[in-house]
């Protein structure tokens, strides 16, 4: 893969965020209200006073609102609207593919040959039913390149899963690994560009559109504290 391919990956990759991820991701901010937290009284005082040392609202509503905002809401975003982003990556570099069950073909940097590949976003977002479904995929496609007389090997089927590290991969993927090849993160992103360091260079650029952006997520943040905690006092604290 040439330069100006491996640019327009990262750029879709930002426009993808600029676009679905960002805006989601501050439209869950500004929504928040304190009935959308499932509060354990018990556990929130704990952790209000080991994060910030005392159990005042102001810190009550940091010990809620930290993990959601930078947690669990981004990640839910993310694997929820990740199938843009594959349709993308797959239209700028040109491997879209017309097969069920495969989202782009790409020749392998590494080894040479067209590989047929279904992507997923990270190490833990497959289900059990998932393993029935990519299976049966990869089985239909090599007897049919076996009816059409087609140089198709098993290793030629895979899943690429957008990040995470190998050692991470989940069960379900694991049993898939052991007919079909599974790639993960920069195993992944090296073999689709040819460049052991793109993985790190993408993940970096997604940061660099929050600046592009002129986003002050701290202040946004600070604003959503002061929220919450009046909330928190007009209920007589939790």
């Amino acid at each position: 893969m040439n330069k100006k391919q491996k640019q327009s990956i990262i750029e879709s990759g930002k426009e993808y965020f600029r676009t679905i991820i960002i805006p989601n991701h501050l439209k869950k901010l500004k929504g928040l209200k304190l009935k959308d937290f499932k509060v354990n009284p018990f556990l929130v005082n704990y952790l209000a006073a080991f994060l910030c040392g005392d159990t005042s609202s102001t810190s009550v509503a940091k010990a809620l609102l930290y993990p959601r905002i930078l947690g669990t809401s981004i990640n839910t975003s993310f694997g929820q609207n990740i199938q843009v982003f594959i349709s993308r990556l797959a239209e700028v570099t040109g491997n879209a593919s017309g097969i069920d069950g495969v989202d782009i073909e790409f020749i392998d940097a590494i080894d040479g040959r067209r590989k047929y590949c279904q992507c997923k976003a990270g190490p833990q977002t497959i289900n059990k039913d998932d393993i029935a479904t990519i299976l049966s995929h990869f089985k239909h496609l090599l007897n049919k390149s076996r009816i059409d007389k087609l140089s198709l090997q098993v290793d030629d089927m895979i899943v690429g899963v957008l990040y995470g590290d190998p050692n991470e991969l989940s069960y379900n993927y694991r049993t898939i690994d052991s007919h079909y090849p599974v790639y993960c993160g920069k195993d992944f992103w090296e073999r689709l560009t040819g460049d052991n360091l793109f993985y790190q260079q993408l993940a970096k650029a997604f940061g660099e559109v929050v600046e592009e952006e002129g986003i002050d997520g701290s202040m946004l943040i600070s604003e959503k504290i002061e929220e919450l905690a009046k909330e928190i006092e007009e209920r007589g604290n939790l």
